[in-house]
């Protein structure tokens, strides 16, 4: 038989306390370090001020430090043009230059001109006086990401409750459901160049851990799924490194990684950001965190950011299989009164031999139905007996 364990798509949940004393989210749960400060308001410009036409010159550990904010010509689009990528790189290779000389007349103890003075100050009452050592290296460019943040926002009204619920099952802080804004924007087809895919961007061999994903299903690309990955991959991660910020850190750096780093500076992530060389821990890995917290400001609020109106999607509403044993994907089209093209839709994480029938799901596998299929099946007898349970 097929059985029926949850229904209209959202995870069970329970009372357990969470393991920073409840499922809401305190200040004391995700803090913010004094040292972060400036990154946090970075990426809430980068989230929902700039636009995908703008790209900000900046120094990449000081970043309150923005020289210049670029309006690209033309239509924008999802990569640069060559005219763009022109335009960026001569006024990034001008800045370099006028950083570089600048650097050297100030350890010469030449005079500067005016434009110089003008653009030391800005150094030194953004970042302090020496931050103009090594600057010109420094140098970095961001590209504004405003609709995409606000897309995210919009279909993250199909899955945040969802989300939610899981993370409070686990007994873990609700508003770790806001990671997908930093990782994805909710995109569920999204995949990274180091070979990360889905909403909560799980790589191949971590999702291994957490998830089946294997020829036959990747699970990665199911976001309910995959969110229970991550509520176990946090779970773990806070158990080893011994609070939040360095969890949360672990989820793009790793807990191997964060560990190594807690061993020099303890619980201090303002001080791993700011005095952490370890091997890897670059710029995203520094600001991840910072990110989260960005995003969640935005998302906890849109209405402060955004002046039009967030149309959120619908909540997921399907309704959820966990089949007993092995089952091709053709039977329970059938018994369900659906096409195989529209039951493997419902389930992105299904690869060719799945949705083919070619091989059948696995015990254990989660299937998704059309709201109310459930109740309009169970109902009318059938040639498989299906025993339904809330």
């Amino acid at each position: 038989p097929i059985v029926v364990l949850l229904m209209g798509g959202c995870a069970a949940t329970d009372t357990r306390e969470a393991a920073d004393g409840g499922g809401a989210s305190s200040p004391a749960t995700f803090p913010m370090p004094r040292e972060i400060e400036d990154n946090v308001a970075f990426w809430r410009k980068v989230y929902a001020h700039w636009s995908r036409g703008q790209v900000a010159l900046h120094d990449d550990e000081h970043l309150a430090l923005v020289y210049e904010v670029i309006t690209l010509p033309g239509p924008i689009g999802p990569g640069y043009s060559r005219e763009q990528r022109n335009l960026i790189g001569n006024r990034k290779a001008y800045l370099r230059a006028r950083l570089k000389r600048l650097e050297a007349r100030v350890a010469a103890r030449e005079s500067l001109s005016t434009d110089e003075q003008a653009l030391l100050e800005v150094i030194s009452t953004q970042a302090g006086p020496r931050a103009l050592a090594g600057a010109h290296e420094r140098l970095r460019t961001q590209r504004g990401v405003s609709e995409r943040f606000r897309r995210g926002l919009e279909i993250s009204g199909r899955y945040e409750q969802a989300f939610r619920d899981i993370f409070r099952a686990a007994g873990l802080p609700e508003d770790l459901a806001y990671l997908p804004h930093v990782e994805s924007s909710f995109q569920v087809s999204a995949r990274s160049s180091a070979g990360a895919a889905g909403v909560w961007q799980f790589t191949r061999g971590t999702g291994k851990l957490y998830m089946n994903v294997n020829g036959a299903v990747d699970e990665r690309l199911d976001p309910v799924i995959a969110a229970e990955g991550a509520a176990r991959y946090l779970q773990d991660a806070y158990r080893r490194l011994g609070s939040w910020p360095l969890a949360v850190t672990s989820y793009n750096h790793g807990m191997g990684g964060m560990a190594r780093a807690k061993g020099e500076f303890g619980n201090d992530l303002g001080r791993i950001v700011r005095e952490y060389k370890g091997p890897l821990f670059g710029f995203a890995s520094r600001n991840f965190y910072a990110e989260f917290l960005a995003a969640r400001d935005i998302a906890s609020n849109p209405g402060e950011f955004f002046a039009e109106h967030i149309q959120y999607r619908k909540p997921l509403a399907e309704d959820r299989l966990i089949l007993p044993h092995n089952m091709p994907a053709r039977r329970i089209a059938n018994h369900y009164g659906l096409s195989s093209f529209r039951l493997a839709e419902l389930k992105p994480a299904w690869q060719a031999p799945v949705r083919d029938s070619r091989v059948p799901l696995a015990a254990g596998a989660s299937v998704w139905l059309p709201q109310g299929t459930l109740e309009r099946v169970t109902s009318v007898p059938g040639p498989v007996p299906v025993c339904c349970s809330a």
